[in-house]
């Protein structure tokens, strides 16, 4: 069974950077494509990012050039690294593979 745990949330200023983590099982990795999604309260869950196995990779529009999926195959996780953070970026982030989703983290950007 699919399980993923997200990691690496918290607080960071407008500009500033966070890396969020999902860690998964090494069958999921190579099998899955991987997403972020993102939850803001009363808006509907919105993707941010994906990469496929072979590595490819795409980006909703407003984070392009700013947010980056990376994946580790050796350590079993996925990563999402946000730069030039925005406040508008406010959200609980979800990792998403197959019909699973992991427990989310929060992302707070605020001066």
């Amino acid at each position: 069974q699919v399980q993923l745990m997200e990691s690496g949330g918290g607080l960071a200023q407008p500009g500033g950077s966070l890396r969020l983590s999902c860690a998964t099982s090494r069958s999921t990795i190579i099998r899955y494509t991987m997403y972020w999604y993102r939850q803001t309260p009363g808006k509907e869950r919105e993707f941010v990012a994906r990469i496929l196995p072979s590595g490819f990779t795409g980006y909703t529009d407003s984070v392009k050039g700013r947010f980056t999926i990376s994946s580790d195959n050796a350590k079993n996780t996925v990563y999402l690294q946000m730069d030039s953070l925005k406040p508008e970026d406010t959200a609980v982030y979800y990792c998403h593979a197959g019909n699973i989703w992991g427990q989310g983290t929060q992302v707070t950007v605020s001066s």
